[in-house]
Order: C-alpha cells, then structure tokens, then sequence
C-alpha cells in the first residue's frame, strides 16, 4: 500500500464504518440489561431503521457512484468498491447480532415478563378464533394476491414493503412448466402485531404476516402451496434531479417521489430457512448480488417492532416518565416580547418544555402589534400547532415561510404544508436552488407599547416539531439582541431573494462564513495555547467529517489546546495518536433521548464563547446547506451551556463511550471503573425537577490529565500475576494535577 494511503488511513477514520459503529452502539443499548425491557425492543426497532436509511441512501448511491463510472476515494483512501465490499461483510455481520439479540435476550425476556409474540401452535381456541376474525375482517379485504406467469408478470413491489412469497404448483394443469411464484404485500395499514386475547394475564401478540401465510390457502384455491416465506426489499430513496434545470421545485420534488417507489432494489432480506428456489427467483428478478441477500433468523422488518413497545400497556418496562420544565415568565413582565427585552432565555430540550417555542409563535400570530412573522420549516409534525399558528397569523399580517422541500422523506409532508399554506396566504419560498434550507429561524417584527419597531427572534438545533421535541435534545433561545435579530433579517433576505452578504455577524452562515469562521475560531485557540492563555474547544454535534475543521483540530491538539468532541454519530477524527491528536478526547452518548442539539465552546484566552446552532462539522452542512450558528451573549446562558450542560456530558459514566485510536468505542465505566455512575440525561430531568443543580456534577478530567494518568499507569510495577495496580480516581485525577 503506498505509504501516502497509510498516512491518511493514519488521520482519518472511514465516514460508513463510523456510521455502522454508531448503529452498534444503538444495539448495545437493546443488549444493556440495565436498561428497561420495551425500551430495548424499542432500541432494536431503532437500529432496524437506521439501517434502512443507510442502504437506501448510502448503500444505493454507492452503487449509483459506481454504475456511473466514479472512481474517487475516501479521505482514509479506500475505492468505491472496498468501502462497498467492507460495508456488506460488516452489515450481514449486524443483523446476524440483531437475530442474536432478538432470539436469545429479548424474546426469552418478554416470555418471562409476560409478553408473548405466539405462533399458530402455541395459541389457544380462544386467541386463534380472534385472530382469524381479525384476518377476515380487517386483512382480508387488503389483499390482492398475485401470481407471476407470462401473463402476470413480477409485481412492482413497493420499498421496504413487507411481502410474502409463495412457491405453487397448480393442481389442475398437467404443464411441466413446474411451479411458479405468488407474492402477496402485507398492508401498511394494520399493526405489524395483532394483539390477541389472553385468559393467563399475559400480553399476546401474532405476527401480521403469520397470520397472513396461515390464511393463505384461500387466496390460492387451485394451487397447492409447497413453501412461503416473508420478505422485504429496499430500494435506492436517492432523489434524482437537476435542481438548476427546473423551473418549478415543488413539482419537481412531486414528480420525483413517484419515481423514488421505482428505485433499483439494493437489498432482499428474506427469512433463513425459506425455499432456496424462492430466493434465488427473487434475487434474480431483482437483479441483486448473492451480497445483497440478507438472510435473516428473526422478523423481517424489525422496525415494526416498535409497534410492540406502544401496544403493551406495561408502564414498569419503560423509562419513568417526567414533566419536562414550563417557560415561566418574571412576574413584572407583561408577555413573551416585554420578557424578552429585559433577557434572553434558553431552552434545553425536552427538559424544558417544547411549549415556550410554541407559545413564542401562537403568541406573535395573535399579537396585533406584531405586524410581520418569518419562519424556515424543516420538517414540522401532522395537526402542527406551528403550522395552524402561521396560517392564522396570514389573514392578519405579513407572514413569509421558507420550507424545505427535499428534507429526506418528508418531502410529501411538505409539499402538502406549502399548498394548505399558500392557499391560506402565507408567502412561501423555497430556499436557494442547491442548497438545503437547514437553519431553525423565526423573526417577528413588532411595533411596541414605546412606538418602536423591534425584532424578536428564535433560533434553534433542532426542528420545528413538537412531537420530535419530546425525545430530541435540543437548544433553543429567545431573543431580541439587535444584532442577532439584524442577522436573522440578513439571512431571510438571502433565502428570499438570493441577497449574499460579506458579513452576518454576529451569526456564523453556511455556505457562506460558517466553515471559515468556525477553522477561524479553532485556530483562535491554537495561538491562545501558544501564547500561553487559556485555550480549550469543548464541542458537540451529530457527526464530524469535514477534513479542513479535522486538520484545525490536529494542529490545534498539537499546540496543547485541550479539545473534548461529544459527537453521537459519524466522527474521522482519529483521537490518542501521539503527537497529533492526543489532547483530543472524542465521547459518544447514546441513551433514553437522542442527543441532537450542536453546542460550540471556546476558552478563547478567557474570554469565553459559546455558540449554538444547526450544523455539524460535515462537508453538506458547512458548503450544500443554509445553516445557521449563533453566539450565546448572555452571561448567565453561556454559564449554564457551559458549567452545566456541556460539563455534563463530558462527566457522563453510565451511557457514555469513548472513541479510541483504533475505532473501538468501550464505555467510559470501563474505562474508570472506579468513577461513581453519573448519567447526564439523567441529570437533565432532575435539574428540570428541580432535583439537581450543576453543583453535583463530578469533576472531570481533561484530556491532558487522562493522557498523563495512562503514562503513570505504564510505568507502574506489575506484579507477579502481570495485573497493573489501579488508583482510585479521584487520586489519579490529583495526580495527573499535580
């Protein structure tokens, strides 16, 4: 391998092999016992789903790439087809772990909770009387069976639907021909579970498609069925499109996701023990590889297991719910707008209730002083009391909305918003051709009780969905700073009108300033450190990919700044390499809430900054998006992102791992064994009972201090049993101190 390959494997590790680590490390939590037993189905669920994205977008364009000739690298150096050929064997490798994990630890758990996912065999007289009352009343009338001969040929099968196949033979016709094929879509419409009766107080459940092959015969008089079997096939969800050559986006993007259903089939997952002559009709009608046939030993479709978790009415496996905190306003203070002059205020969700978003928008859509209401929608939820907020606000003042049609799959969501809304009044704009409009923004422009026109604005992390709030963490704030709402206004008349500006500060504004400025701040700290000030990075987000901010913080880790990345998904950024990246400390949180929000601290010589905003360190969000990130002013917020939240995370040992220089990602209580457990989302919702404050958070130690902890921890005598003698932490941490 040449020796510059080596080099940059060295730096950088691979964006789809951090991404598959992620998804295991969703998968450990459904294996973690200490976790709540239907959150773990939930968990599995989760892992299903995030596997279905990955070959639908990632696995497809891969193959897309390839078809077309490409022939570019990955920043590790490996071709199109390594990174391909990698991801097949390490993804066949993950879903056998799924089979383990649902047919030796959850479904024995279930049976012994109680809950009970039955064959035809196991059922009772009573519970097989309702099923097949159930099939015949609400299956039934669903179904069209299909049988595939030279007169019927192979139907269009619909993505990710789930499907049975058949395997028949006539019983009348004396051909020779041999047996053909007869395929059967199980409706999206009915529960992936049906749940039946029970006499022994368990919680019974059958399978949609058990019920379906066992009722098959009736569907198929004539026939003798010699083998079935359930399958499903993912097809590639890429949108296709020459965004510069359409002159209308919205029927674009329509037109476009009719032909997503017709996407090329990447991946046929199909039960183990099916006929081999099913699967391979299959495979060769979908014209797939042996490579891109998943045999499975668990429920095709492990994603609808999710319906298990919301079906059982078992409060004691699951998480203990909570009352996420209330915005409460001064007492002194008249509404939202009069609060919002004397101070800003920040939200961390959903420990803090989505609400105060929600009153902020109702609230300056019933305002008649509030004369002008700019929002971006991203994706929004169904019956959004946002939405119904701005359609109101139209018929009496001026309301511009830009929303994003091609945020992936909701594109049919919001193609529906921006009709119900332009028929309503609402100025609706689509962002700029090329990019996503990925910013969370919303600018009101008020005439207050002083005669005086005032902005007031939201920013955000996170969507404006008050279901996703629930169970996304994000970071709001409120405020009416003149130059951060200024900012906001320069931004809308960019998306609007396609008015570029040299300068939006205070706000960072990709693909414009963000990924220089932030490559600016980082090299801020680097001279810091140089100079001998104060320099620290403290950084979270989704994903960390781009290369130039990777290189930043190399050279930066190599001027001694002390840089902790909490990134729950894809991170290139090798950490632990001497001489380049020790001072770099890579965490991943993956627990009850899926961490979400994107949080920016520097030391800055002591002069601390904090920022907040919607972009992560990846090459779409900082040059194919509109992102915003915005400066924490307030003194007393910037204490709490920092002192409390950021802290926090950092001092997580219960849900938290630690990337290591070979890619592993071990927890951090393996790593310091002796630290008492310390869970930040945890923490979060006893700060928001009232319950805790940032006064129990255990210190953490620095990179630096962990790095200078370990070279003690090597030149310890082992004994004569070759075990090292471990201190105490709270004594290693004195003594990487001193």
């Amino acid at each position: 391998m040449p020796k510059a390959r080596e080099t940059q494997q060295s730096l950088f590790f691979g964006r789809d092999e951090s991404w598959l680590g992620f998804n295991r490390r969703v998968l450990e939590e459904a294996q973690d016992e200490s976790n709540p037993l239907l959150e773990r189905i939930k968990f599995l669920a989760i892992t299903a789903s995030n596997l279905d994205e990955f070959v639908e977008i990632r696995v497809a364009s891969m193959l897309q790439r390839i078809e077309d000739g490409y022939a570019e690298t990955a920043p590790d150096g490996t071709t199109l087809q390594q990174t391909l050929a990698a991801i097949n064997e390490d993804m066949h490798e993950f879903v056998a772990e799924q089979g383990r994990c649902w047919n030796t630890q959850l479904q024995p758990a279930l049976r012994k909770a109680g809950i009970r996912v039955l064959g035809w065999d196991e059922m009772d007289d009573a519970a097989r009387k309702a099923a097949t009352e159930f099939y015949q009343r609400e299956a039934d009338p669903l179904l069209t069976p299909i049988t595939i001969d030279p007169r019927h040929p192979f139907p269009r099968v619909l993505n990710k639907a789930l499907c049975i196949a058949l395997l028949l033979r006539s019983k009348r016709s004396k051909s020779s021909t041999g047996p053909v094929l007869g395929v059967i879509t199980v409706p999206r419409a009915l529960p992936r579970l049906v749940p039946l009766p029970s006499n022994s107080g368990t919680h019974d459940f059958v399978f949609l498609h058990d019920l379906i092959e066992r009722n098959a015969g009736g569907m198929y008089r004539g026939y003798e069925i010699l083998a079935r079997t359930a399958f499903r096939v993912t097809r590639n969800s890429n949108l296709y499109f020459q965004e510069e050559e359409s002159r209308n986006l919205l029927e674009t993007v329509r037109g476009e996701l009719h032909n997503r259903r017709k996407g090329d089939a990447v991946r046929l997952e199909i039960d183990q023990n099916a006929e081999p002559e099913i699967i391979e009709r299959l495979r060769v009608n979908f014209e797939l590889d042996d490579s891109q046939v998943f045999l499975t030993d668990h429920p095709v479709n492990l994603s609808r297991l999710m319906n298990l978790y919301s079906a059982t009415p078992r409060p004691d496996l699951k998480d203990q719910p909570f009352a996420a905190r209330e915005l409460r306003l001064n007492r002194k203070s008249e509404d939202i707008f009069d609060e919002l002059r004397h101070r800003d205020i920040l939200m961390h969700h959903p420990y803090d209730s989505y609400d105060g978003v929600v009153g902020f928008i109702q609230a300056a859509a019933k305002d008649p002083n509030v004369v002008s209401i700019k929002q971006t929608l991203y994706r929004t939820s169904a019956d959004s009391p946002i939405f119904q907020a701005l359609v109101e606000a139209a018929q009496t003042k001026e309301v511009t909305v830009v929303v994003e049609l091609t945020a992936r799959f909701d594109e049919a969501s919001n193609i529906r918003w921006a009709r119900e809304m332009e028929d309503a009044g609402v100025q609706v704009f689509h962002g700029i051709v090329g990019l996503k409009t990925h910013c969370k923004l919303a600018l009101m422009v008020r005439r207050d009780p002083d005669g005086v026109m005032r902005r007031y604005g939201h920013l955000g992390t996170g969507n404006y969905n008050p279901v996703t709030s629930r169970f996304y963490t994000d970071i709001s704030l409120l405020t009416a700073d003149p130059d951060i709402t200024a900012g906001m206004h320069s931004v809308f008349n960019y998306l609007t009108a396609h008015s570029e500006s040299d300068d939006y500060t205070p706000l960072l504004v990709a693909p414009l300033t963000l990924a220089q400025g932030m490559i600016t701040l980082i090299h801020r700290e680097t001279e810091h450190a140089l100079g001998g000030r104060p320099a620290r990075i403290i950084a979270k987000m989704n994903s960390l990919l781009e290369p130039s901010v990777i290189n930043a913080l190399y050279e930066a880790s190599k001027a001694g700044v002390q840089i902790d990345v909490i990134v729950r998904g894809i991170c290139s950024l090798r950490p632990g390499v001497k001489g380049l990246s020790e001072n770099i400390r890579i965490t991943s949180i993956v627990g009850r809430f899926l961490e979400h929000s994107r949080i920016f601290f520097f030391a800055n010589g002591g002069e601390e900054e904090v920022y907040c905003g919607s972009a992560d360190w990846m090459p779409r969000n900082l040059f194919e998006r509109c992102e915003v990130v915005f400066p924490i002013r307030d003194a007393q917020i910037r204490n709490r992102l920092r002192y409390e939240i950021l802290s926090a995370y950092l001092a997580d040992t219960v849900k938290a791992r630690r990337l290591q220089p070979s890619g592993d990602y071990p927890h951090v209580r393996d790593l310091t064994p002796d630290a008492a457990p310390f869970s930040a989302q945890d923490f979060f919702i006893k700060v928001a009972e009232n319950k805790a404050t940032a006064a129990d958070i255990p210190p953490v130690e620095s990179p630096a201090e962990i790095a200078a902890v370990a070279a003690e921890e090597r030149k310890a005598t082992k004994p004569a049993n070759g075990a090292v003698h471990r201190k105490p932490a709270a004594k290693r941490a004195k003594t990487a101190a001193d």
